[in-house]
């Protein structure tokens, strides 16, 4: 790998924080060297234990705390450092300077992570990713802080209780974990129509992604740039990656669960290491404040998307993931995000479920992180100085050397001193607000199902299947008929088909009206309609002693170049001997191996007879090929393709020119499934 370690100030901020044990001697936390490491204080070699024994009190006392409490939501998460490049200059839209300078390397942190599931549940399962990102900038940390989807379930934050409280597992039982097939979630859908559209978006492909690096990122809300002049614009932010947006069927997530449940970790930080950076690039789209009413949908309504067809996105800066943490529990468990961390330029909305974030971030890591100075943990630290007059608190780090600590002051010149916003002072963007305290909610919001139908028209026919497959196997899980019955109801608002098809499959009376009257579709929202390719896609290639070697070769050779990565799974681990002297290291054998953790198939076997090989290979390719990859065979392999009936189907590769047959595996790689097949 290679290591771009200290490219950047953040790296080199952290670095100071570094501790590399390697061949020191052990000590206390107070420096003292420790003498025994494996045995008590005793009175004697069968007496009690002392109580002066300073030694294990610190080391045990530091065990028994030294768990933080889990987040509430998105506990699960994964982490990566990495740097961000702006394109071109948004001046005119913003004086955000991480925005405006194009010469600047924005050194970011960026942690992604299930909502529902504890710290212990798997990578897999159905659910929205967070897609949370900090950027260490000049002007101070500017967080934003996203999900892979681009709307949410509520329009007011007051009801945020609510819906994870109906998404967590069953208070009586504690049960499903890191699941919503169950009764008090839909129970909540039905009764709280507003979320219809997240709904969609969860039962969708979108909620089982392939890898944290093929899924993109949304701020949700809507937020403001403000320009040097005090011109605002509405700003939705996008997460575009690269490798474009790919996902698991669902049957693949089950089994992922078991037999890794680290499987988006695994690949996030394997890529990195073998230096497969990820990249993600920003965009934005960008709408003007006299522009706010012109849709049918309010703009401050995050159960709402701004379709790209409409207001196009704006590409104006990439990301790149190029570090795995140096410890999972100081970076990546400490890492505290806050939507209200802005820089000059960046503004927040009237949105009410952004209002209540605001307030909701910053609350919650108070007690998951012990008090008020979480900004001081390394991970968190600006790499601009910061000061002020708050003082004290838990895990205080700074020594505060001046004795005033209050504002205003004449002992040291009424320092720390306010910032105008020429010298680079926040100042809230002046948007006239009049109104009577209510408790009430603007009649724009009260569309529910147009975008979800939307949504629905957008998708293409796998992905429809994919939904109703969703709702069909959340819902059937539902022990209340009534409950499934209320939500065949409420869908048929979105589309009467789709309900009708979910009732049969569940046991429900089918409706007999209902549905959206919107025709109107949105191509971008199709994961069909995305970036194909077959970088860093990864390759089982099952082969065995007495293969073609120059012609697997030249295959492997050519594979490298388009940036595929390959494994090879044989009868044991270790080498793998063909002729002209080829030799291959099997790292997998066909009892660790399983085809779900790959994208294709390379079939090229050998002269094997063992009969477990032949049979554990059989069901690898046969699994693959219902999960519609890409299958590839030459030799042997391909005549057991053609015993089985596989050849001639598409995403069946088996030319016999080597060269075609090198080149149309990728080819058929980058499609990532054969839905027609």
């Amino acid at each position: 790998m290679a290591d771009k370690r200290h490219e950047n100030e953040k790296d080199a901020q952290l670095e100071s924080f570094r501790v590399d044990d390697k061949g020191k001697y052990m000590t206390t936390n107070q420096g003292l060297r420790v003498s025994e490491d494996e045995l008590s204080l005793t009175a004697g070699v069968r007496g009690p234990t002392l109580m002066e024994d300073f030694h294990f009190r610190e080391k045990m006392t530091h065990f028994d705390h030294e768990r933080i409490p889990e987040r509430v939501v998105h506990a699960r998460g994964f982490a990566a450092h990495g740097e961000f490049q702006l394109y071109e200059s948004m001046e005119q839209y913003t004086k955000a300077k991480i925005f405006t300078d194009t010469s600047n390397k924005v050194p970011v942190f960026v942690r992604f992570s299930t909502v529902n599931g504890s710290k212990g549940s798997g990578d897999t399962a159905r659910d929205a990713r967070g897609f949370a990102t900090k950027f260490y900038t000049e002007e101070g940390n500017y967080d934003l802080v996203a999900n892979n989807i681009p709307v949410f379930f509520i329009q007011d934050g007051i009801k945020f209780p609510d819906v994870v409280h109906s998404f967590k597992p069953e208070p009586h039982n504690d049960i499903p974990q890191a699941s919503t097939a169950h009764d008090n979630f839909w129970d909540f859908v039905a009764n709280n129509p507003e979320n219809a559209h997240m709904v969609m978006w969860i039962m969708s492909d979108r909620a089982i992604p392939r890898s944290f690096r093929m899924m993109e990122g949304f701020g949700v809300n809507t937020f403001r740039f403000v320009n040097a002049a005090g011109e605002a614009f509405f700003i939705k932010f996008h997460w575009k990656p690269k490798l474009g947006v790919h996902s698991l069927v669902w049957d693949e997530a089950q089994k992922l669960m078991g037999i890794d449940p680290d499987f988006h970790r695994n690949d996030l930080w394997d890529a990195i290491e073998r230096g497969d950076y990820p990249e993600y690039e920003l965009g934005v789209q960008i709408v003007p404040q006299e522009d706010e009413f012109k849709f049918d949908f309010d703009l401050l309504d995050a159960t709402k998307l701004i379709p790209e067809e409409e207001v196009p996105v704006k590409i104006i800066g990439k990301m790149t993931l190029t570090n795995n943490v140096d410890n999972f529990f100081a970076e990546t468990e400490q890492v505290a995000f806050h939507p209200g961390n802005v820089v000059p330029g960046i503004d927040f909305t009237n949105d009410p479920l952004l209002q209540a974030r605001l307030f909701s971030y910053i609350d919650t890591q108070l007690i998951r992180l012990g008090g008020p100075n979480f900004h001081e943990l390394p991970i968190n630290r600006p790499i601009c100085p910061f000061h002020n007059n708050q003082r004290d608190g838990f895990h205080r780090q700074a020594i505060n050397i001046a004795r005033v600590n209050y504002h205003r002051n004449s002992l040291q010149g009424n320092t720390p001193a306010p910032a105008s916003p020429e010298q680079g002072g926040y100042k809230h963007y002046e948007e006239k607000v009049d109104g009577k305290k209510i408790r009430g909610r603007s009649k724009s919001f009260i569309d529910f199902f147009s975008q979800a139908k939307l949504f629905w028209n957008s998708m293409s026919e796998p992905e429809k299947k994919h939904i109703i497959d969703a709702f069909s196997f959340e819902l059937g899980k539902v022990k209340s008929k009534s409950v499934r019955r209320q939500n065949v109801d409420l869908f048929a608002n979105v589309d009467l088909q789709l309900a009708q098809k979910i009732a049969r499959n569940i046991g429900v009376k089918p409706p007999t009206q209902g549905g959206s009257p919107v025709t109107k579709t949105s191509p971008a929202l199709s994961q069909l309609n995305t970036t194909m390719t077959a970088k860093t896609r990864k390759v089982a290639v099952i082969i065995s002693n007495g293969f073609h070697g120059n012609v697997i070769k030249s295959i492997l050779d050519y594979w490298k170049k388009e940036g595929l990565v390959v494994e090879f799974i044989s009868e044991d681990l270790g080498p793998v001997k063909g002729t002209n002297g080829v030799v291959l290291e099997a790292v997998q054998n066909v009892y660790t191996a399983q085809s779900v953790l790959y994208d294709a198939v390379f079939m090229v076997r050998g002269s094997s007879t063992d009969k477990m090989f032949n049979e554990k290979a059989a069901y690898f390719i046969d699994e693959a090929y219902r999960h519609k990859k890409t299958i590839g065979a030459i030799g042997e392999g391909k005549k057991w393709l053609e015993a089985n009936q596989m050849v001639n189907k598409p995403g069946v590769v088996t030319d016999e020119n080597v060269t075609e047959f090198a080149r149309h595996f990728v080819q058929a790689v980058a499609h990532h499934r054969h839905w027609n097949r």
